[in-house]
């Protein structure tokens, strides 16, 4: 039996041509010896260190350049913003219900279809009914330094989308049912040999995501359906690439461990947001914390139609935007 991913989102960026790069690498220089004492004393041990990550590949090392270069440029251009929105991006109650109901009813790809694109048909509500646990596993590539200061703004994020949503989030050391994988380019087997642990049975399709992940795919998120409940989500995966600098890697944890609550499109209309492909905002914003909210108001539930929901959805945007309409 094979398994099939019900929900994917790919984070999808071209970095623009004709964009410079600088390396410069430093050196230091060592002091000399001491003397040595004329008695000897003990001298304490070192604790013990985390072995140091291997040195990057080439082809690693070229994906870091690569995406460094282009979080340069959308910085210059005033993008990857991190503020939530402001005075300069209002919204309604009218335009929240419509991104809602264009973010949580529709697909931007085929479910266990790779990479083909939705045909737009409408699609049904899923989210998750049950607990979601969180956990973080890095490749053997990723140093100690970035896994300790990842894995706590992960745990802090979880802790805000539990708020958020008001369903019960938490991020767990281990045991989780929403992986989050950090590998790079030199980790590619580790990644596909984990995947397969975790969802046996896993389809072509779906495990071919992760075994050729194109370039301009910066991370995505695959979340599979219990068994004999396609509209209920149990178990997720997401890949984010160790090579991306802080802020979109970031970027990468704010958007998809959101869409694999059940937020699985994007739309140009929605602002301010991260689920839109317009690069404007870096972190989860104003208007994305309220349509986590919506979906799992309990007045929602696995399965719903856009058009069983449209009423519910009006009412809860009114609510939320404080009846501007």
């Amino acid at each position: 039996m094979t398994r099939e991913g019900t929900g994917m989102v790919l984070r999808r960026k071209m970095l623009p041509a004709g964009l410079g790069l600088a390396v410069l690498a430093g050196c230091q220089m060592s002091a000399p010896p001491p003397p040595v004492p004329a008695t000897p004393t003990p001298v304490a041990q070192p604790a013990p260190t985390e072995p140091e990550a291997a040195k990057p590949s080439p082809e690693s090392e070229l994906l870091r350049r690569y995406y460094a270069s282009f979080q340069a440029d959308l910085l210059t251009q005033g993008l990857l913003r991190t503020d939530g929105g402001g005075v300069d991006t209002p919204f309604n109650s009218r335009q929240l219900a419509a991104n809602f109901e264009r973010i949580v009813f529709y697909d931007e790809y085929v479910r266990g279809g790779g990479l083909r694109g939705s045909n737009g048909a409408p699609a049904r509500l899923r989210r998750w009914p049950d607990p979601v646990r969180v956990d973080v596993e890095y490749g053997a590539s990723v140093p100690q330094a970035l896994r300790d200061r990842d894995t706590a703004t992960i745990r802090g994020y979880s802790a805000r989308l539990a708020r958020a949503t008001g369903h019960p989030i938490s991020f767990v050391p281990s045991g989780g049912n929403f992986h989050v994988l950090v590998m790079g380019e030199d980790d590619r087997d580790q990644v596909v040999a984990r995947v397969q642990q975790l969802v046996p049975g896993i389809s072509g399709a779906s495990l071919g995501i992760f075994k050729r992940l194109p370039r301009a795919i910066h991370c995505l998120v695959v979340a599979f359906s219990k068994d004999g409940e396609p509209y209920s989500y149990g178990q997720a995966i997401a890949l984010v690439r160790a090579e991306h600098p802080d802020l979109i890697r970031k970027s990468c944890y704010h958007e998809e461990l959101a869409q694999g609550l059940g937020l699985a499109n994007d739309s140009p209309q929605a602002r301010p947001s991260i689920f839109n492909d317009d690069d404007e905002f870096a972190l989860l914003t104003t208007h994305d914390e309220k349509l986590l909210k919506m979906l799992y108001d309990p007045r929602l539930r696995p399965g719903m139609s856009a058009e069983e929901a449209r009423p519910i959805v009006t009412q809860m945007a009114v609510a939320l935007t404080g009846g501007e309409s």
